[in-house]
This record gives C-alpha cells, structure tokens and sequence, in this order.
C-alpha cells in the first residue's frame, strides 16, 4: 500500500510539473510569430486593370455587407478582396498533423477551412486541386454539440432550442434541454461571389513557433467545409467574436490571445514581384523591442468602440482627413458607433481599399483634384478600366499632397507615405491602340452615402493604407495602434530574438 501510495504521489509530482511546464510555455512565452504571405493569381487577373477593377468592386462589396444584413451578422460573412489575401499556415490533428492555408481577417470571427472530401463549384483559375496539398480529413466523432456556447456563437442569435430542433432532436429531448448527444447543425456563409455550408468540429490545431515545439491548441473550434461555392480557401478570423483564433488562444494563454499586430510588407499589383514575408505577432513584447528595426517608431493609438451589431469588429472613431494643410472634418457619424450600429470605421484587413462616406470621399476628393488636377491630366480612361479616381496621367513625377489620418484620441493622427493613397503604374500599349503613358490613381473609394451605410460602419480603414505600419489590436485595453515600420526588416529581428 506504502509503494502505490507513493508511485501515485510521483505521478501526481510529475502530471503537475509537465502541466505547470506546458503552462508555463504556453503562457509567458515572449510572442508568437507567423509569416504571412501574400500573392496574386496569374491565372485569374491578367492585367493590371482587371485586377485593380475586381478588387476595388470587392472591397466595395464588402464594406457593404457590414450594413443592411438582418439581426444574424453570421448568415450573411465578407467577402475577402483579390489582392488582400494575406495568408498563414496552421497544421490540423497530430496523427499525422494535415496543413491548412487560411486568408488572415480581422474582418471575422471564425476560423473554417475545407475538409475532405471537398467540392469547390465554380472554382476554376481560383486554386490548382492537383498542385495544393489535400483537404485535411476531421474524425466525424469531433462534432460540436448542439448545446454547446460554441454552437450558438456560429449560428449567432438561435437559442439551443432552436439550434436543438434544427439538429431534429426529438420534442421531448427539447423540453428537457437533453440534447447532448445531437450534433450542432450546419451553417450557411454567403459571400459577394461565393458561400459555404460547414459544420461545427472541435480537434487539435496546431500554431507554428519561432522555437519548437509547436504550440498545440487541444479542443480548437472551427468551420469545416465540404461544399463550397468559388470559395476553395479558408479564413481565420481575427476578429472580437467567441470563435475567433485570438479569442479562442485567449483561454489558454491571455497573454498571447489579448495582444496581437501585424505588419503588412509593401505591395503591388505586380504578379512578378517577390515579395518578403509580413510578420503576424501574437503577444506582447516591451517597448523597447517595439523599436526593432525602427528606432524612430513611436505608437499612436485611438480607443476601440463597441459595435452592438456588429461586435466582431475593431471600430475605431475617425475624426478627419488632412489633404496637404487642408484638415477635412468627417462627419459626426464617424467619430462614435450608436446603439444601433451604426458609424465609426471599421480596421480590416481582409479589405484592400479604404472606404469613405460619399460626404467625406467628395470633400478629400475635390481638394487633392484642386492640387494635382490642375498640372496633371485626368485619365478617364483608366478610371472607367479599374473603378479608382481621380486618376491622372504624367510624364517624370507626380507631385501629390501629404494625406493624413485623424482618429479620436489624443495625438493620433497617422500620416500616410504616398505609396499608401497613391498607386503609379504604366498604362496603354494594349495591341497599338494607345501609347504607354504613366499613370497616378487615388487608392480611396466612395462607400456611398449615410443613408446606404445604415446599420454598420461609416468607413473601412483598408489594408492597402495599412502596409508599412504595424497595426497593433490591445484587447486588454481598448485600443489599436499605428506605428510606421520597414516590415521587412522587423521580420528579419524578430525571427533573431
């Protein structure tokens, strides 16, 4: 009795001492650090017209799903625009562990990603089945539960009841509120040009390090997809909600799941160029790490708001717009959210370009006209060709004002470099008709009027005028945050700490 008394109080010694380890690990671990990776498809945009149209079309279409969708935010998901997929890899189960790829999206809150067998509709030119690894297979006993929080946070407003009969439990099973052993029923996403049906599992999800081993998330939850229409990618969503990745990171380890940045590397929309990986940060590490890479960056935060429709989202109040030495004041609605959700501007980044009120866009508009459109051609053309304007021709250099950003807050104006609001390219020379001539486009858009944006955001901050900082989301209190890096560089420090 002595001898088994004692061998269980080592086992118990030892169960402690691994657990306290692996908390430990997990817990007070400095960062986690990811690579996102960013590309565009030479199959799908074949000229850079065509892609600046679709992606501006894309971005519009999504700024306005966040308005007019119902009570259920989740029946009606955003769709991601061509030219902002910024994707990280995570591995799925441990016997063996399967890859997946996710389009990383502050936009949302689910992470889902086919499983096998997988069906993509209208999926030609989008991905390659016979040169992208297999849908990874999830054991069907790994099902979420119908009763489950997780259960209803995907199917937002339905109470288990409702959630219990959708899953055909029987009446009886409903009135005792016994539906344990019925699996949580599937959910419908639809987007601007595609939707899914997944259903709800629970299974090991495991993180990449900078160090090994990998971080193992045991009962992560997430959307499996079998059947998809032009949608053959995954998303983890980033956003405030349950189910998100940061949320769900949060129950394991609040240090690393409260505080998380990106910082997107300059892009164009060149499918030639190659491009540095964007460092995805998930943690905190002191100000005077911050610094690495930039020892002049300096962080300028703005308070969160809470969106009561819409509470997945990272609501900022914008305050105006400086155009040259032209402060442009944005209208009320965009410095505070209502009850209703209406107002404020939402940081996104599965959005390419920044959208504005129809008030607001005119007014910075018609100044940055007045300062360039007087030495510069308007390109019409091209403005018809990729939906962006103004536009302008322009033979050596294009002399533009300095544009700024003004958020609630003390100190917090963000002022953009040029390459974030203005994107230069080489147009013409298609077959003769015309000449190459270079060209200039504003990389804002028209979101429409107050009227049109009701029940939602006033303005998306896009991850077009986010490349080059390093957007910082502190959970823990409140607030985003906004610092000019050389990305590149940054990635290249950390991945030295």
């Amino acid at each position: 009795m002595a001898s088994s008394n004692a061998l269980f109080l080592l086992c118990n010694i030892l169960c402690f001492s691994l657990s306290f380890f692996f908390f430990f690990s997990v817990s007070f671990s400095e960062i986690l650090l990811f690579p996102l990776t960013h590309s565009l498809s030479k199959t799908q945009f074949n000229t850079t017209h065509h892609l600046l149209k679709s992606t501006s079309a894309r971005s519009l279409a999504r700024f306005h799903r966040h308005s007019n969708n119902g009570n259920n935010h989740h029946q009606v998901s955003l769709p991601l625009s061509p030219g902002s997929d910024y994707t990280l890899s995570l591995t799925v189960g441990t016997n063996p562990p399967q890859p997946v790829s996710l389009y990383m999206d502050t936009g949302s809150d689910l992470v889902w990603f086919p499983c096998s067998p997988f069906e993509c509709i209208l999926c030609e030119g989008k991905y390659e089945p016979s040169s992208t690894p297999p849908p990874p297979k999830i054991p069907k006993n790994s099902t979420v539960k119908c009763k489950s929080p997780a259960c209803t946070a995907a199917h937002s407003s339905h109470s288990s009841s409702d959630l219990c009969a959708m899953a055909r439990c029987p009446l009886e099973s409903i009135e005792i509120s016994d539906c344990a052993s019925f699996s949580c029923p599937p959910f419908y996403y639809a987007y601007a040009d595609g939707s899914f049906i997944a259903q709800l599992h629970k299974h090991s999800l495991s993180v990449p390090t900078s160090s090994s081993p990998s971080l193992v998330l045991k009962d992560f939850t997430f959307g499996c997809a079998h059947t998809a229409l032009g949608e053959p990618i995954g998303v983890a969503g980033f956003g405030r909600g349950l189910l998100s990745l940061p949320a769900q990171l949060a129950t394991v380890s609040p240090h690393l799941g409260n505080h998380f940045s990106y910082c997107l590397v300059a892009h164009s929309f060149d499918t030639e160029k190659v491009r540095r990986p964007s460092p995805l940060i998930l943690g905190r590490y002191d100000e005077k790490e911050k610094r690495v890479g930039d020892n002049r960056a300096e962080f300028t935060y703005t308070p969160m708001l809470d969106n009561p429709k819409h509470p997945y989202l990272y609501s900022i109040g914008l305050a105006g717009v400086t155009v040259g030495k032209k402060n442009v004041p944005a209208p009320a609605f965009l410095k505070s959210v209502d009850r209703k959700g209406n107002g404020g501007m939402a940081v996104d980044s599965g959005t390419t370009f920044t959208m504005l009120p129809t008030s607001l866009y005119d007014s910075v508009v018609a100044e940055f006209d007045r300062r360039v459109g007087r030495a510069h051609e308007r390109a019409g053309e091209v403005e018809d060709a990729t939906g962006l304007t103004p536009c302008y021709y322009y033979d050596k250099a294009i002399e533009v004002p300095v544009v700024a950003l003004h958020f609630v807050g003390n100190k917090s104006s963000v002022v953009l470099p040029k390459r974030n609001y203005l994107y230069e390219f080489l147009d013409g020379g298609d077959g003769g008709l015309r000449k190459k001539r270079r060209v200039g486009c504003l990389m804002l858009m028209n979101g429409g009027d107050e009227k049109e944006l009701s029940g939602g955001p006033g303005a998306t901050l896009g991850n077009y005028q986010q490349q080059g900082f390093e957007v910082v989301y502190d959970l823990e209190n409140r607030r985003v945050g906004f610092a000019r890096r050389q990305c590149s560089l940054l990635w290249d420090s950390l991945t030295k700490l």
